[in-house]
């Protein structure tokens, strides 16, 4: 594939944030998770030699652990573009101070926005039902707050949860927490358009079509499967003040080095599809 003179010239991009970045729950067959960030970085490599991404993002973590844990990290790689999605985990818990959760939002703003070219900010999409609609009200104070700080230090904002298409629950895995590959794939799609990029999907906000609702007793034994295997683990964690994220680190992350370090397409000299990155430098 040629690089396309109208595209940006971006040639590195670093993600931050929690499991909605990782990638969660788009599984690669070899236990590794995908998701969107990585869609977005091998297309973005594909048109740009030497093109160099991180990520950074870790399941599970609170924006306060974001913050202390990966934001000095992605500034000081001086990366084209950033992308910060934090926040969410804080509006599920019971107990929320919403105004801790935004003055620390800014705190990640103003930090990472002077280190590179563009900062990509997001209204994070909401699976359709109760659990959206439960914490809806934090969730829209928590998106204003990304409006506000993208209009005053001049990121972008990735409008997914005005998309109905990413609230449907055939794009969410099983957890009803994570996206599954098409819905990661359309997320790709939503940033790639945001940064300028010519669009390869120009219906990623097309609901899918309609299909046959399942049936009464299809809809219960999804419901006991959730529950013994998500939602009672995800209680346990919260009662006794454990993370799925608790001892790992992002993906591009050295914790013998203490640093982050570059990815790289592991032929960088041939634009096209990226197949494998290799890593390069600290």
């Amino acid at each position: 594939m040629q690089t396309n003179p109208a595209s940006p010239p971006y040639s590195s991009l670093v993600a931050v944030g929690d499991s909605f970045t990782e990638g969660m729950s788009d599984l690669l067959p070899d236990g590794s998770y995908r998701g969107w960030a990585d869609v977005l970085a091998a297309r973005m490599a594909a048109r740009t030699p030497s093109f160099r991404y991180a990520n950074l993002a870790v399941r599970g973590k609170l924006i306060g652990q974001i913050v202390d844990e990966q934001v000095d990290r992605a500034a000081a790689m001086n990366a084209d573009v950033v992308t910060l999605v934090g926040g969410l985990n804080d509006t599920l818990r019971p107990k929320c101070d919403m105004g801790r959760v935004k003055g620390l939002l800014t705190e990640a703003v103003e930090r990472l926005a002077p280190s590179c070219r563009q900062l990509v900010l997001m209204r994070s999409p909401g699976r359709q039902g109760p659990v959206l609609e439960r914490f809806r009200p934090r969730m829209e104070e928590l998106f204003a707050c990304v409006e506000e700080l993208a209009a005053k230090h001049g990121a972008v904002v990735v409008d997914l949860y005005g998309a109905p298409a990413l609230g449907d629950p055939r794009l969410w895995d099983v957890d009803r927490l994570h996206l599954t590959a098409e819905g990661h794939r359309r997320v790709a799609e939503a940033v790639w358009q945001t940064l300028g990029y010519e669009p390869e999907d120009t219906e990623w906000r097309v609901p899918m079509a309609a299909t046959p609702p399942p049936g009464w007793v299809t809809r219960r034994v999804a419901d006991a499967r959730f529950a013994r295997q998500h939602l009672l683990p995800w209680i346990g964690r919260r009662l006794t003040g454990r993370s799925s994220g608790d001892g790992r680190t992002g993906a591009h992350f050295s914790a013998e080095l203490g640093k982050a370090f570059w990815v790289t397409p592991a032929d960088h000299t041939n634009p096209g599809p990226v197949t494998d990155w290799r890593r390069v430098g600290p």
